[in-house]
């Protein structure tokens, strides 16, 4: 009796024990076959409606309509934080691109006296979800990209983004904002490191809505 108790006993641990080992390994193993499912290509159906979807303008390229139109800039930088600001002012103006995906700014105005001019272009990334844009100009031949959001109220985007500073030989870090004042008033910021390595507001350009 003793025998058949022990017996059972270690029959029952040992079940035990194995049906605790196999709900660990299949505890274990779901994460990999949760990825493993993931990692399943869509179909075509579904791969056709995912791409429709994150090709469609929406909710997040419906906050930068109230750019659309022409603007009076007048553009303030600060070479050194110490120094007087350089004012100039300019024109720009914004508008649809790609079928309302992507805005793009033309600007014009005067830098230190000479011609300037940029173009940029604004994304809302259906997929990241996040706000991409891009900036060229007539002072360099470089792309700068920054990335960024809107705050809830959908009136402040904070953005950063990274620029080679050929005056130190290092990468540094810009962050920019931009807050929609009114339909009419748009006021952009940026900010970088000063020579003492300190984070500056470097620009302020204050737009006026053309009438």
């Amino acid at each position: 009796m003793f025998v058949r108790r022990a017996f059972a006993a270690c029959l029952m641990g040992a079940l035990t024990l194995g049906v605790v080992s196999l709900a660990a390994q299949e505890k274990k193993a779901a994460p990999e076959k949760r990825a493993a499912a993931k990692q399943q290509p869509m179909d075509e159906k579904a791969m056709m409606e995912m791409m429709q979807k994150l090709a469609t303008p929406g909710p997040g390229h419906k906050k930068l309509d109230v750019l659309v139109g022409a603007w009076q800039a007048k553009t303030t930088m600060w070479m050194d934080p110490a120094a007087p600001p350089a004012v100039s002012e300019g024109t720009s103006t914004h508008k649809w691109v790609l079928g309302g995906r992507f805005l793009e700014q033309s600007f014009d105005g005067t830098f230190m006296g000479k011609p300037f001019s940029g173009l940029g272009y604004t994304a809302y990334d259906n997929y990241k979800k996040k706000y991409i844009s891009t900036w060229m100009d007539t002072l360099g031949t470089m792309i700068m990209i920054t990335t960024g959001s809107f705050d809830p109220a959908g009136k402040v985007l904070t953005s950063t983004g990274k620029i080679d500073d050929f005056t130190t030989g290092k990468v540094a870090t810009i962050r920019e904002k931009m807050t929609i004042v009114s339909s009419n008033e748009i006021l952009f910021e940026m900010w970088g490191p000063a020579p003492d390595g300190k984070d500056y507001r470097m620009m302020e350009i204050r737009y006026t809505r053309k009438k």
